[in-house]
């Protein structure tokens, strides 16, 4: 399975890794959708689900190659090294367009969504009564998702597990936004960013051969917390895959009707047109976080004016839908199917 590959093929791995890393950290966009439309989507739950009983009996007997192997290892490992990569590359970037071109970001993500439920939808022919009932779940349910209202953040180990484990789900999920989960949950802040940010300081003061942080009481705190959350993300990941690839292999077109109604209700969070609305107390005086920034209470979208802005926007849009036919045209091309 993994000697087939091509050194163009690992390449366009690790670039898909790096859309993976980048979809995930941005509220509202699922990597998931990025796994599901660049044709890989399956291999990855199959292989995740390879972590198993036997994989930990082959690793822990020292039995390393055949336990890379059994795992779909060269693939797997240079997927999630594209999304390191991108969490310290890729994300930072689109951090500061978000920062400053926040309309024509979105209206791109607006477009690759849109194309999403194109790619998935245009081969899907197994409607019946189940699966359009399943297709309105869905939708609902994306929708319904991004219209509630965030928590207040909480550094309790055991709730950021759990964050781990949930916010996972827009990873193996297509449609479920992981860092949106996280909006909501109170801690996309405290989890994707102040400790990222700190692992990030502290192995650039490592590397020239700075080891104060040992001293520093809240740089430790955000490495625990990260460390915590990366324990439930990975049990999350190994759990849902398991899920998922029974669910695939028993209820598939059930699934992807679902599939494609979580996509649709997730085009409501990734709505270009929108103002951020951040949370106030009862005198009405803007809440700040532990860095003193705005607390995201959610968004106020709107019906924007047809300018030269908009058009802008809307052209955004269609380069959205390109690049994600793009992605189909190439996933159709180095397709394989997996057992």
């Amino acid at each position: 399975m993994q000697s087939t590959r091509t050194f163009k093929d690992k390449l366009f791995l690790i670039l898909k890794g790096l859309g993976m890393g980048a979809a995930n950290k941005v509220p509202g966009v699922s990597g998931g959708v990025v796994a599901f439309v660049a044709g890989f989507y399956e291999e990855f739950i199959h292989s995740l689900k390879r972590v198993n009983i036997t994989a930990f009996k082959l690793l822990f007997s020292g039995r390393f190659k055949v336990f890379f192997n059994y795992i779909n290892g060269r693939f797997l490992s240079l997927l999630f090294l594209g999304m390191l990569v991108s969490y310290f590359s890729v994300s930072k970037i689109l951090d500061y367009f978000i920062k400053h071109y926040e309309l024509y970001v979105w209206s791109i993500f607006f477009g690759m969504i849109i194309g999403s439920i194109y790619y998935i939808s245009k081969d899907f022919k197994d409607w019946k009564i189940t699966t359009y009932l399943s297709l309105i779940i869905g939708t609902i349910i994306g929708i319904s998702i991004s219209f509630l209202d965030p928590a207040m953040e909480n550094d309790n180990l055991w709730f950021v597990f759990m964050c781990g484990i949930i916010s996972v789900s827009g990873m193996t999920l297509p449609g479920f936004s992981g860092s949106f989960i996280l909006i909501l949950l109170g801690n996309y802040v405290l989890l994707l960013v102040d400790s990222v940010n700190a692992l990030f300081d502290t192995f650039s003061e490592i590397i020239i051969g700075n080891f104060s942080f040992t001293a520093n009481i809240e740089r430790l705190r955000m490495l625990k917390v990260l460390s915590v959350f990366t324990l439930g993300s990975i049990v999350g990941l190994v759990t849902f895959s398991h899920i998922l690839s029974y669910i695939l292999k028993h209820y598939k077109s059930v699934t992807t009707a679902s599939i494609i109604g979580f996509i649709v209700g997730s085009l409501g969070v990734v709505w270009p047109w929108k103002e951020t609305v951040f949370k106030t107390d009862s005198y009405g005086a803007e809440i700040l976080d532990t860095r003193g920034k705005h607390i995201i209470e959610n968004y106020s979208r709107f019906i924007p004016e047809l300018n030269t802005e908009t058009y802008i926007a809307i052209f955004y849009v269609i380069v959205g839908v390109a690049v994600v036919l793009g992605l189909e045209w190439y996933g159709r091309k180095t397709r394989h199917t997996y057992a």
